[in-house]
């Protein structure tokens, strides 16, 4: 199991999490019931109930870089480039806009 702290402008937003079964992601509750929270996407609007699915939901899987800078990130930190989750965590701790992915270890919650 590999978990990602999703977080809106340096504010805790919600986990992401890859298991055996696909993938889920969940809104932290002190972000949903902080005065004025923003969604992470359109596609994942405010909600307590947990959104799953088998593969890396399109929305993350657009945050890692493509081309010839996700050829640097394959080269440079030896990952697999079918490793979504693997370079979600490895490449997206920086990106551009308000989203940023910082890995958790198991016991993290």
């Amino acid at each position: 199991m590999r978990k990602a702290e999703i977080k809106i402008n340096d504010i805790t937003a919600g986990i992401l999490i890859q298991n055996e079964e696909g993938y889920q992601f969940d809104y932290d509750n002190t972000y949903l019931n902080s005065e004025n929270p923003t969604p992470v996407s359109l596609t994942f609007p405010l909600q307590t109930k947990t959104f799953t699915a088998k593969a890396l939901f399109p929305f993350f899987d657009g945050l890692i870089p493509e081309g010839w800078l996700l050829d640097i990130a394959v080269k440079n930190w030896k990952l697999n480039p079918r490793d979504r989750m693997g370079l979600l965590l490895t490449c997206c701790k920086d990106c551009i806009g308000a989203i940023s992915v910082h890995q958790l270890k198991e016991n993290e919650t």
